[in-house]
């Protein structure tokens, strides 16, 4: 909660909300982009949601959407020169001010492992309960 009230002013000034920089965040600039059922499974959402953020992004001029090389009968969302600018921003301000800052670089190997870990418990779960 402290993080999401100091990161308030940043997303404003950059005209997002917390759940379009979430998708921003989500979008490895160094990784092909990604398909839109991927990003809804990413930001834990439905189509029609990531739809509604995909469009607010595009009008920002962050994102376009492109048909999927892979499978031509769905999207990916591609970031922009601008979208990559912004979401770097982001990241950036929202890496200074968060508690998780005062922790030592392997504090933070072993808390990424430890969350990797459990995501990986987690998808088990699903994937059984399917």
């Amino acid at each position: 909660m402290i993080t999401s009230t100091r990161l308030e002013p940043v997303l404003s000034r950059l005209r997002l909300t917390y759940q379009t920089a979430q998708a921003l965040w989500a979008i490895d600039p160094e990784s092909p982009a990604p398909p839109m059922r991927v990003m809804a499974q990413r930001l834990h959402c439905n189509a029609s949601n990531l739809t509604f953020i995909a469009k607010q992004l595009e009008d920002r001029g962050y994102v376009e959407r492109r048909r999927d090389p892979q499978d031509g009968r769905s999207s990916v969302l591609a970031l922009t020169a601008e979208g990559e600018r912004v979401r770097g921003e982001v990241i950036e301000a929202a890496l200074a001010i968060t508690p998780f800052a005062a922790l030592a670089p392997a504090q933070l190997r072993a808390l990424s492992e430890v969350l990797a870990k459990v995501d990986e418990v987690a998808e088990l779960d699903r994937r059984a309960q399917v």
